[in-house]
């Protein structure tokens, strides 16, 4: 982090955390160090570069950033999101058990179910929106414990400071995936988490053009873990996709400002339709556990899902090709706004039994509000639920 940093603030951290000028030309933006290698003096007598794949001061410089905005000992960056969670499964043993909420990305069911499970990890998945539901899963053999809140795709939130309490006594680390909220509303280190992982695709990128993954840990020794596993596996990030997260995130807090002023709108105009069975946002008073997200959240984001009256696929359908501004497309926290079809895109590799009990059903469809003018985004859904 740059030693001028007095403020504490996440809006003055964000552009400037892990950031100095150039020092050979006084850039004031991180330079992309475009090298697979560096030149050494001697034998191991270096300027802390060796190999890119081991180090890269774009990459550094980011990972450094995003260390100061969750609040942690240290970040490493990957190449995908789904690296970042391969990395942090890939410090667990056989036997080892996972407890996992049930509302959860399909990609991250199906590392766990199909990838890991065959190494002799077993994973467990339950409602930790009700914490009371972690205490029977616990016992000597759980490592880790794995959130997402709000949960993908149907909002649900987790009190993580409860989760937090239910784990004294054991030796299980709490891992929250972070991505739905960013850092700017929400820090779950600080709420009692080890370990926060974000798809960077979304909203710390935040413009629809890069994949990397994220993984900050709260103290030395799980830093030491990590970097080994990034360093020895090499699923790293290059220093172009680097550098663009790095310039998202100068404007992290403006955006996030704006995706939720707009999805506040956008829900409560979905509340109020009378083709909208349940509408899943957390800013919204009725949802089950507003209250918890109005204590561990900054505000409340841009994202929500919604199911139609009669649950029928062809209403979905209708909705899904009509909106014009709202575009088809998996992926999330774009400036554009973005519409999609849970069951049959995000979260198609959850066998469908299990997607309908956490309320995956077929007419459930998940937006990505932008930061566009919230009347044309009204507009365009207005069309599209007359359809």
């Amino acid at each position: 982090m740059s030693n001028n940093i007095l403020s504490q603030h996440i809006e003055t951290l964000a552009i400037h955390a892990g950031q100095e000028p150039d020092p050979s030309t006084g850039a004031i933006m991180t330079p992309i160090y475009q090298t697979s290698t560096y030149v050494q003096e001697a034998p191991g007598v270096h300027k802390g570069y060796e190999y890119a794949r081991t180090q890269n001061p774009t990459r550094a410089a980011l990972e450094a950033n995003m260390a100061a905005l969750e609040a942690g000992h240290s970040g490493f960056c990957f190449g995908s999101g789904m690296a970042a969670i391969d990395a942090i499964i890939k410090m667990l043993e056989p036997g080892d058990e996972v407890i996992a909420t049930s509302d959860l990305y399909g990609g991250t069911y199906r590392i766990f179910t199909k990838m890991f499970a065959k190494y002799g990890i077993k994973f467990h998945f339950t409602d930790l929106s009700i914490a009371e539901n972690l205490k029977p899963l616990l016992n000597d053999q759980t490592k880790l414990v794995w959130l997402e809140t709000p949960t993908n795709p149907t909002l649900k939130i987790i009190d993580i400071a409860a989760i937090k309490h239910s784990l004294t006594g054991y030796n299980a680390m709490l891992v929250v995936d972070n991505t739905f909220a960013s850092p700017y509303l929400q820090q779950p280190i600080k709420l009692g988490a080890d370990i926060v992982m974000h798809s960077a695709t979304k909203y710390l990128g935040g413009h629809s053009d890069v994949v990397l993954g994220v993984v900050v840990v709260k103290d030395a020794e799980v830093a030491e873990q990590i970097r080994f596993i990034q360093n020895a596996s090499g699923a790293v990030c290059g220093p172009q996709d680097s550098f663009l997260v790095l310039r998202g995130l100068k404007t992290l807090h403006v955006r996030m400002d704006r995706h939720s002023e707009n999805g506040m709108a956008i829900a409560q105009f979905l509340q109020s339709h009378s083709k909208v069975n349940n509408i899943y946002f957390p800013g919204l008073e009725s949802h089950h556990n507003h209250d918890v997200a109005k204590s561990q959240m900054r505000n409340f984001g841009g994202m929500m899902s919604f199911d139609l009256k009669g649950d029928s696929y062809q209403d979905a359908h209708k909705i899904l090709t009509n909106t014009k501004l709202f575009s088809l497309a998996e992926s999330l926290g774009g400036v554009e706004s973005l519409i999609g079809y849970p069951a049959g895109m995000t979260h198609a590799s959850i066998p469908k039994e299990e997607r309908i009990k956490t309320g995956v059903t077929d007419s459930l469809i998940r937006l990505s509000v932008g930061i566009e003018h919230i009347d044309d985004l009204i507009n365009d859904l207005k069309f599209a639920l007359e359809a």
